[in-house]
């Protein structure tokens, strides 16, 4: 356990946040910066929360080098309605979008994007259970695609791009909801990046949408005649500075105060080297014995959610029981793949991966 009896906590998201950043939050609670309105309490309109929001975008582009001319929205939704908003708002009728379909996620992007285009898959490895991502070499983006979408780090299998797709000249489309902030991205390569908050950003129900100038002016030029729904439409969020309905207060909040966690420890460089120093060491458990079996291709493995079953599948029942006693929680794989999955978020500690790599070793001894 940790602090305040805390556990070690590999949830997929919502995810461990920075424990200052959860005391930030119980300290404004009562009181939102001397306000004299509670954290849950402040119009959206307040000059108090127009600090927060500005403050939490200029974080977000010094943090993750977003280029001037870049538009950031703070939307909510998820990723989820970002599989569909961003088709409709980048596609006009008639017009396609190619897909790399790494696992679950990126499906379900290219079957929303269907209802509004031609959304074609051009890649995908489900005979061999997606296990991991192409290589530039592995699929053609058609002449004709307006935008490649592609997923960077599927949380389900535990794989991950170490590269940027070859898009064939074409614009990128990001779904990057689980590694944003925790690994190499070049924001200038790609002209809409998405992320659902709730994994390395912050709580659920908050949503980061980047947009290049072209992304915009798509939207702007009038994509899907006969008008795009209002609460759907990027440019009223763009003019209305993601203040057009009432934000997820809460959320902006804390994103902005673990955008300020990040700059204390080192920015982004340094969260990367974190989280590669975390991968590390639990994949170095994993391949010293037979016990264990990683899902993922070493060349594809994800550093924020690694994916393994034991060589006796009989035993990860037992294996996530006591794990759980032990103060390790959040470790059970997704329903749709079972197995075991640690996720290692940029809130997660290099003091968990090593109590897990313990209790790991412990496990094997007493059940060899």
């Amino acid at each position: 356990m940790t602090g305040d009896s805390r556990i070690h906590n590999f949830n997929a998201g919502p995810a461990v946040l920075p424990l200052s950043v959860v005391e930030e939050c119980r300290a404004a609670l009562p009181n939102l910066k001397g306000s004299g309105f509670g954290l849950l309490e402040i119009s959206h309109r307040s000059q108090t929360f127009q600090n927060v929001l500005d403050s939490a975008i200029a974080r977000i582009r010094r943090v993750l080098s977003v280029p001037d001319g870049y538009t950031i929205l703070l939307l909510q939704g998820g990723a989820s309605l970002q599989f569909y908003m961003s088709a409709l708002n980048l596609l006009r009728p008639g017009d396609a979008a190619d897909f790399l379909l790494t696992g679950g996620w990126a499906k379900k992007a290219a079957a929303e994007a269907a209802r509004i285009g031609d959304a074609q898959a051009i890649w995908e490895p489900s005979e061999e259970g997606y296990r991991r991502v192409p290589s530039d070499g592995d699929y053609a983006v058609r002449e004709e695609a307006v935008y490649l979408h592609y997923t960077s780090n599927n949380t389900l299998y535990g794989t991950q791009f170490h590269h940027i797709p070859d898009s064939g000249g074409k614009p990128l489309v990001l779904d990057a909801s689980s590694d944003i902030a925790g690994v190499p991205l070049d924001i200038s390569a790609h002209d809409l990046v998405y992320a659902g908050g709730q994994k390395n950003l912050g709580p659920s129900g908050v949503t980061l949408v980047i947009l290049s100038p072209w992304a915009l002016s798509r939207v702007e030029g009038g994509a899907q005649q006969g008008g795009i729904p209002t609460m759907l439409n990027y440019s009223v969020h763009a003019s209305s500075g993601s203040l057009f309905n009432t934000p997820n207060t809460f959320g902006i909040f804390v994103l902005e105060r673990v955008f300020n966690w990040l700059e204390e420890n080192g920015g982004l460089e340094a969260s990367i080297a974190r989280n590669e120093a975390k991968a590390a060491l639990l994949y170095g458990e994993l391949d010293r014995t037979s016990f264990w079996v990683p899902y993922a291709d070493k060349d594809s493995r994800s550093v924020m959610n690694v994916t393994w079953r034991l060589a006796d599948e009989a035993l990860e029942p037992v294996f996530l029981a006591e794990a759980r006693d032990a103060g390790l929680g959040g470790l059970k794989g997704h329903r749709s793949v079972g197995g075991i999955r640690a996720s290692m978020y940029n809130g997660c500690h290099i003091e968990s991966v090593e109590a897990l790599v313990d209790f790991m070793q412990k496990f094997e001894a007493n059940n060899s």
